[in-house]
């Protein structure tokens, strides 16, 4: 098959003929239709270590066809459209036993701890494949596996947004304006933050009640003047330590700050105002696999919109490319579609 392979930091990834993944008997083969481009494999061309050494098939935003199933999986079938979660939980952990297997010790990353979507198949363990609606589009589907789900987790059970409260998002790329859509959805006004005037626009059109831009505002200034005196709810979904600042500076007494966004450096916040004001600060990360469901259904139902993230396509062969355009902040969420 043909696959575009990860060998290091700064090294551009080569689309080789690699051999067929095989699977066991409680895995399965699925031909690829399209795999998302997201800012965690930039962590790892920029150097974040990954726990498997490269050479390495990265994407983890997977949507495709089941072409072989191994002998003890009963609940997939050939030729059904499915969605893989970007996370593989054991089950059976601590955290998976409270409900929370998004943070599953045992987890399996797919595209870090084993080959990733990037490649015309793909071998996954088949417990936690999601079949996928057939009014979803297979290709744009992709990036419901991440984009979608880890905002939906993060407003719904992290930030618990209630209909009536007041929610920023800053960084409106693929993930933020998710939270956009979803703040939106559970009845929130929702204010979103970002340096580019055409990703405050597609807010506006995915829910957002006010868009601003700190480079022509006041932000602390806009942010108090709307909701007098903070928001409930703040989501942080780029991964800046200044703007998860500027999170946290910008939330009520007693409200809550999100970080979403990945940063290896560390976050300094005042701990007086984190105490006397009862702030929390929580972290979210992706989302359990038993949310999935309700993401594709909010989907299908369109109260969620799925094609307006999709701002780039690409082939296999534009891989690089595609990551090229990200990093450059001139895409929403890309595919990439390996035929």
């Amino acid at each position: 098959m043909k696959a575009a392979i990860f060998y290091g930091a700064s090294k551009p990834m080569k689309v080789e003929e690699v051999e067929d993944p095989k699977t066991d008997s409680d895995g399965i083969i699925v031909k690829v239709a399209a795999c998302g481009v997201c800012h965690t494999d930039l962590h790892y061309m920029k150097g974040t270590p990954t726990f498997k050494k490269p050479p390495l098939i990265l994407g983890h935003e997977v949507s495709g066809v089941v072409q072989e199933v191994g002998t003890k999986v009963t609940h997939l079938k050939e030729g059904e459209r499915v969605l893989i979660p970007a996370v593989l939980t054991c089950g059976i952990c601590p955290s998976c036993a409270k409900g929370k297997a998004n943070i599953c010790q045992n987890m399996v990353m797919v595209g870090n701890h084993i080959n990733g979507g990037f490649a015309e198949l793909l071998s996954v363990p088949a417990k936690d494949v999601i079949k996928l609606n057939q009014d979803i589009p297979l290709e744009e589907g992709a990036v419901i596996s991440d984009a979608f789900t880890t905002a939906y987790h993060a407003v719904k059970d992290r930030g618990n947004v209630r209909p009536g409260e007041t929610v920023a998002v800053f960084g409106c790329g693929g993930v933020g304006l998710n939270v956009v859509q979803f703040a939106s959805a559970a009845g929130a006004i929702v204010i979103a933050v970002d340096l580019n005037s055409q990703k405050l626009d597609l807010a506006r059109e995915l829910g957002a009640d006010y868009a601003i831009n700190p480079n022509s505002a006041d932000l602390k200034k806009e942010i108090r003047m709307i909701t007098r005196g903070g928001v409930d709810v703040s989501f942080e979904a780029i991964g800046i330590p200044s703007v998860m600042r500027s999170a946290f500076d910008s939330v009520k007494p007693g409200g809550k700050a999100v970080i979403l966004g990945y940063s290896g450096s560390d976050l300094v916040i005042p701990a007086s105002r984190l105490m006397f004001r009862e702030i929390e600060v929580l972290g979210s990360l992706g989302c359990p696999p038993v949310d999935y469901k309700p993401v594709i259904d909010l989907i299908s139902k369109g109260r969620i919109k799925l094609k307006p993230l999709i701002s780039h396509r690409f082939s296999l062969d534009q891989i690089n490319e595609a990551y090229d355009l990200l990093e450059q902040g001139k895409t929403i969420r890309s595919i990439v579609v390996p035929r």
